[in-house]
């Protein structure tokens, strides 16, 4: 019997505009980019050159201290873009579709009986750097097995999609991703699920119901009321969708970059599923389905909490199943502003009529107010449920304190996990951003 954990605490922003429970449309991309900044963790050094011809599973560029960890091509096609920033710094590769975008690598998956053979496999096909490490939420390095591997089943994130009717027929793939998984580590495989998933019938994983608000699907939530990483410990995390993914190179030999994007949001004249590669161009995914309003629209990769800002020619990012479009809000203003009482506004605080409305709002991307000095007003712990103290960890990192940063339980989290705390703070400091310095300065000092 599987083991329930409720959570009591968190928050489920209720916004407009999730895709609709109908069959997906396919989008053809007309470019698909991989952005290095995506794995965290990997210095990249280039493997290709513009012009150049690639098929599915052909190396892109791979790190520069495990040179075994490589991110693949997503499309077969020709490498039109290798673009660098300032201190050519690698941006992202941009790839132009061949007519037959199928083209692709086959790699072995006969006799795979050990971990060393496991392992390989996940690096050549570039699966592995879609797997991630806590502490330091980084790409694992090749060679140490992890306590455990977590596995999340759902997503609580606002408008995320629900992937229950894309997985349920994959139940046999998913099987033996997770023999695969079970080569990898000497101790458990947990997969956190919500009540009546149907991945309550994978095999060889410890199954955790879930219930309660989100961030109830986050990994760090998920560890943190299961088993917790002390200091020493390494696990592994990641989603279901990656699972299958996994499953299917086992199935065929070769790599599925096909992605299921919910495009949802306010400002999605049809929110719905799409079926498209993995770093599609927005362009395609949105085309014709933007609100034509004449209002500022922020197109974000992801979600509200957690996702990337992209302009209208940017590209789909890691984890690469979501694309919200809201509001910007820096073209219109409201009587009062931030402190307006109209209930059309969103809010945590008993102070706003919002907070008692059980009703869906439209957000935009407005910051409601000045940053300040942090408040010590005890709000961050209403919407984490993790055993820490998240107030005094975020000064503890400010302060760059690495023997408080690391009594507060700083191996235990991701930039993620703050979201909410961000949304709520009255300060408006960027929470997700100093969560993510402090784990880079830690590993930077540690390593």
């Amino acid at each position: 019997m599987a083991k329930i954990v409720t959570l009591k605490k968190g928050l489920d922003i209720k916004i407009r505009g999730a895709a609709a429970d109908a069959a997906p449309i396919t989008v053809k991309p007309a470019t698909c980019a991989i952005v290095p900044d995506d794995y965290s963790g990997i210095v990249p050094k280039v493997d290709v050159k513009e012009g150049d011809s690639v098929e599915v599973g052909s190396k892109l560029f791979h790190d520069k201290q495990f040179t075994d960890i490589v991110v693949t091509s997503p499309i077969a096609g020709t490498v039109t873009g290798v673009i660098r920033g300032e201190r050519r710094k690698l941006e992202r590769i941009v790839i132009t579709p061949a007519e037959d975008a199928g083209n692709s690598i086959t790699f072995e998956t006969e006799g795979i009986n050990d971990r060393t053979r496991a392992q390989q496999l996940l690096l050549d096909s570039g699966l592995w750097a879609l797997l991630r490490q806590r502490p330091y939420n980084i790409v694992p390095a090749p060679g140490a097995a992890p306590r455990d591997i977590f596995i999340t089943g759902f997503d609580s994130a606002p408008l995320a999609p629900d992937f229950e009717s894309m997985l349920s027929p994959r139940i046999n793939e998913l099987n033996k991703a997770v023999k695969l998984l079970q080569k990898l580590t000497d101790g458990k495989i947990y997969l956190g699920i919500r009540q009546g998933s149907c991945l309550a019938s994978v095999e060889g994983v410890e199954h955790v119901v879930f219930e309660g608000p989100h961030p109830a699907g986050n990994a760090g939530v998920q560890i943190c009321n299961v088993k917790p990483v002390n200091k020493g410990d390494i696990v592994w995390t990641l989603d279901a969708t990656i699972l299958l993914r996994i499953g299917k190179l086992l199935s065929t030999g070769r790599l599925d970059t096909d992605t299921l994007v919910a495009v949802t949001g306010c400002e999605v004249t049809t929110p719905r599923y799409v079926i498209t590669k993995i770093g599609a161009d927005l362009a395609s995914i949105l085309k014709g389905n933007v609100n034509d309003d004449a209002i500022h629209h922020r197109i974000i990769s992801g979600n509200v909490l957690t996702g990337t800002h992209e302009s209208p020619e940017g590209y789909l990012r890691y984890p690469y199943y979501q694309v919200t479009v809201i509001a910007e809000g820096d073209d219109f203003h409201e009587f009062m502003g931030w402190a307006s009482l109209s209930p059309r506004k969103m809010s945590f605080s008993h102070s706003f009529p919002g907070h008692f409305l059980n009703k869906l709002f439209c957000p935009d991307a407005r910051l409601q107010g000045g940053r300040r000095a942090m408040i010590m007003s005890g709000i961050y712990e209403k919407v984490m449920p993790m055993d820490i103290m998240p107030e005094y960890l975020i000064k503890a990192i400010i302060s760059r304190n690495i023997d408080r940063m690391e009594q507060l339980g700083i191996y235990e989290v991701a930039p993620e996990d703050f979201a909410l705390c961000e949304y709520v703070d009255p300060s408006k400091l960027e929470l997700q951003k100093i969560v993510q310095e402090g784990l880079d300065y830690l590993r930077k000092e540690l390593s």
